[in-house]
């Protein structure tokens, strides 16, 4: 059975308990599929980039014709790092939701002469927020344009500095390395493996730390990191002082080198 992330977040765990660790997190208007019936409040679920966990069942919405009518709707992605969905377009009105960066909801028409948009919500409802929280949803690469993708991959990536790290997360609430990387290139139209790892059946290849350009990805042991270029690259990280998401550089005679990092490189990957 198909469903709908119909909450802020979704945690994905390693068991059907929150006790445990959690492997990834969907997102609000995510996609998912049932694999497992519901049992003692959970759910084993499949995302739509081939990732697999237990969620809670509250945090679904499930059926076959809730998630069909959900794609088959023009849907936007919430750019601002944090929004909140108001029943009215006033700022006085009370919340229906609040959304994350990369969260999902569907436009209803116009923006009126104050920039206020109606969306509708995964449950059917319809509430109000300000168009330029939102952007294009992309299910294709955002730009033909080799240099265009990568620059927007690179500052896609930038959006997030400051956000503290949280293990399997993927929002501006809290996010891991490879939770960083799958959403710079999610927000920019492609999907590439959620861990910290080249995987096969995934656009990502490997190529020579010398042909290294912006935008593609750094890989250290059970690390990631989105490289910017002139040595520069954002990650995040738990690195005691940094906690979150950072920029740092494998160029000795910058301030922020990462000595340690510079000389555990394992690979590079590349879309292009």
């Amino acid at each position: 059975m198909n469903a709908i992330v119909n909450s802020t977040t979704c945690p994905l765990m390693r068991h059907p308990s929150m006790e445990c660790e959690m492997v990834d997190e969907a997102l609000f208007g995510w996609p998912v599929t049932i694999l497992e019936n519901s049992r003692d409040g959970w759910c084993l679920v499949r995302t739509h980039y081939r990732y697999t966990g237990y969620a809670p069942a509250s945090c679904l919405l499930p059926g076959n014709s809730n998630a069909a009518r959900w794609a088959d709707l023009t849907r936007q992605v919430v750019r601002k790092g944090v929004c909140t969905v108001l029943a009215a377009p006033f700022v006085q009105s009370w919340p229906m939701a609040t959304l994350t960066r990369g969260a999902l909801v569907a436009s209803r028409g116009e923006p009126d002469e104050k920039g206020w948009v109606k969306v509708s919500l995964p449950d059917g409802r319809e509430g109000y927020t300000k168009i330029s929280f939102l952007g294009k949803y992309y299910e294709k690469p955002a730009f033909d344009s080799e240099q265009a993708l990568r620059a927007a991959l690179a500052s896609t990536a930038a959006e997030y500095l400051g956000t503290h790290y949280r293990w399997g997360g993927k929002s501006p609430l809290g996010i891991d390395c490879s939770g960083l990387a799958f959403m710079a290139y999610f927000l920019n139209g492609v999907i590439i493996y959620r861990d910290a790892a080249i995987k096969e059946g995934f656009p990502l290849r490997e190529i020579s730390r010398n042909d290294l350009k912006p935008g593609d990805l750094i890989f250290f042991p059970g690390h990631v990191a989105v490289y910017e270029g002139k040595g520069s690259f954002i990650h995040s990280t738990g690195f005691a002082g940094s906690d979150g998401v950072v920029r740092n550089s494998l160029n000795p005679a910058a301030p922020d080198y990462r000595a340690d990092l510079d000389r555990s490189v394992t690979g590079v990957g590349s879309i292009f």
